[in-house]
């Protein structure tokens, strides 16, 4: 507020002070929604030894990211010394805790799939073999899109250029790669990752697409053809 915010109202300082606070209570809630059952689940019996493994590492990784996320939120409130920047967190811990928050996410998901729903026996033919891979390789591109935009935001790139599919008037900018040694600008450069984020997202859609484009010239059970077409579409709402 000295350096930088003067004219912040305290009626603007309590909302973010109530985003951030309501946002540290709901991942409370969560932590608890997840703890309490899998003690009373465990204490019942009614946990195989598979599931409970998976029930420890589950509620570990959710420990794991509240941590993650108080050291996140600790990397804006240092000091930098001679400098009244714009106060933010760190790229590198914000990507890391939404990834972690995505891999939490993913093997809840999963795990209550894999409960409710029986796996379909299908012969393990070459175009399946195919598709399974070629799906895994979309999940980890997607992954890494949605890391990608954790930098993005981290670094305010999202403000460097709005004009698509140029950014301004250049295919590709001139300061792409302004820093030095090269690598920093992969991660700090705020045009670099913008355009990695924009190649990142057209290359997920695009594999996406290829994916379901696939999966229609093989005979899938109706529970997996309905996955891959959701697939499609939320990738064209994202």
């Amino acid at each position: 507020f000295n350096s930088l915010n003067h004219d912040m109202t305290l009626a603007e300082f309590k909302f973010i002070w109530y985003m951030e606070y309501s946002h540290r209570m709901w991942g409370r809630v969560v932590g608890l929604a997840y703890i309490l059952p899998a003690a009373y689940f465990w204490h019942r019996g009614w946990l195989s030894r598979p599931l409970k493994g998976r029930v420890l590492a589950l509620c570990g990784l959710v420990c794991f990211q509240g941590l993650l996320g108080w050291y996140m939120v600790k990397s804006g409130l240092e000091e930098k010394p001679d400098s009244y920047d714009i106060p933010r967190v760190s790229q590198y811990r914000l990507a890391a805790h939404l990834g972690s928050a995505l891999v939490l996410y993913s093997a809840s998901l999963w795990t209550g799939l894999s409960l409710l729903l029986p796996r379909h026996k299908l012969p393990e033919t070459r175009q399946l073999l195919r598709l399974k891979q070629y799906a895994h390789g979309t999940t980890a591109l997607i992954f890494l899109t949605a890391l990608s935009g954790a930098f993005v935001a981290g670094l305010d790139a999202g403000l460097v250029y709005n004009s698509f599919p140029k950014m301004g008037e250049r295919w590709i900018p001139d300061d792409l790669l302004a820093f030095s040694p090269v690598l920093r600008n992969i991660f700090e450069n705020p045009t670099t990752v913008q355009f990695d984020h924009r190649i990142l997202g057209i290359a997920s859609v695009t594999a996406v697409t290829a994916l379901y484009l696939f999966s229609r010239k093989i005979p899938l059970p109706r529970r997996t053809r309905m996955a891959v077409t959701s697939l499609l579409a939320m990738a064209c709402v994202q």
